[in-house]
């Protein structure tokens, strides 16, 4: 088994066709399709099901492309680890983020980076907290950013800015005109919440217990992947949600949403990275133009 052969599968795995493949890979399609049955030959075990004009991933296949990206991500590591030997004048730097981050505070940053590091190719993938940190773990992730504390003991976390979650609720809610928000209120209101995982219903879910009140009795009415998704819904309807002020801005300055009267702990954004891997050039330069976390308090 060669890393080029992994690299063709997980390539044809990804796209369940061999003619995306070979096109994404600038490979012939019978190259690609003689690599990918060289490896179901020499192991006896069938990657893909040919049905008809297409294939589709078996799951033996499923099991070699979880280890497969792992094991590129490994030598991709060693490759970065040999070229950085110069300056930084090459390279990629594997980042994921959860949604918050990725979409409001870190692309200033990554904008900062490039213009003092041309040459280095950033690769930005979005992902929930749990998603992030199992990517850093791995080894497909050079470094994290998540929000909130993650509990993973190879991975080194310091937290580099701080954020706040409100409540917010459309101006027609009963809630939108300032008044005190009592725990009754909390567990008779309707709620929209983002997927388990996520950093911002962890922390909500961590000040909800931190105020004698259980997740569990919340009236959860739906729960969504995504801030956007989220805001549009609470929007149409007399729904509450917690977000971060970063992502409710825009909305709140528009009058398409208001802020209720739930005060929230603040929390942080943190960066994470493997306490053994090897630490990369560009991933040190990049920690090194982060700004750094400024504190304050928060109360209900």
């Amino acid at each position: 088994m060669t890393l080029e052969q992994l690299r063709i599968f997980v390539a044809v795995a990804e796209r369940e066709h061999l003619t995306k493949a070979a096109s994404a890979l600038h490979l012939t399609p019978s190259a690609v399709s003689s690599a990918v049955r060289a490896l179901e030959d020499r192991y006896g075990a069938p990657l893909f099901d040919r049905v008809g004009r297409r294939i589709e991933i078996t799951e033996a296949g499923r099991i070699l492309l979880g280890e497969a990206k792992v094991t590129l991500a490994h030598a991709q590591a060693a490759e970065l680890a040999l070229s950085e030997l110069g300056e930084l004048k090459r390279g990629t730097l594997n980042i994921q983020a959860s949604q918050t981050i990725a979409s409001y505070w870190l692309p200033p940053v990554l904008v900062r980076f490039h213009d003092a590091y041309p040459a280095i190719d950033v690769r930005l993938i979005v992902g929930n907290t749990q998603s992030v940190a199992r990517a850093v773990v791995d080894g497909t992730a050079n470094l994290g950013f998540v929000e909130g504390e993650i509990d993973e003991p190879a991975l080194s976390s310091r937290a580099v800015a701080e954020d706040r979650l409100i409540a917010v609720v459309a101006p027609e809610h009963p809630w939108a005109h300032g008044r005190r928000i009592l725990p009754n209120d909390i567990t008779n209101a309707r709620w929209i919440v983002r997927e388990p995982g996520s950093g911002t219903r962890s922390a909500f879910e961590s000040a909800l217990r931190a105020n004698g009140i259980e997740p569990a009795a919340l009236k959860v009415a739906i729960e969504l992947p995504s801030n956007e998704a989220i805001l549009s819904a609470v929007e149409s309807g007399l729904f509450v949600t917690v977000v971060s002020e970063l992502v409710a801005a825009r909305h709140l300055d528009a009058r398409r949403l208001v802020r209720a009267g739930l005060g929230l702990p603040p929390r942080s954004f943190s960066i994470l990275r493997h306490r053994e891997r090897y630490r990369t050039k560009a991933s040190f330069a990049l920690e090194e133009m982060l700004p750094q976390r400024r504190t304050s308090a928060g109360h209900w």
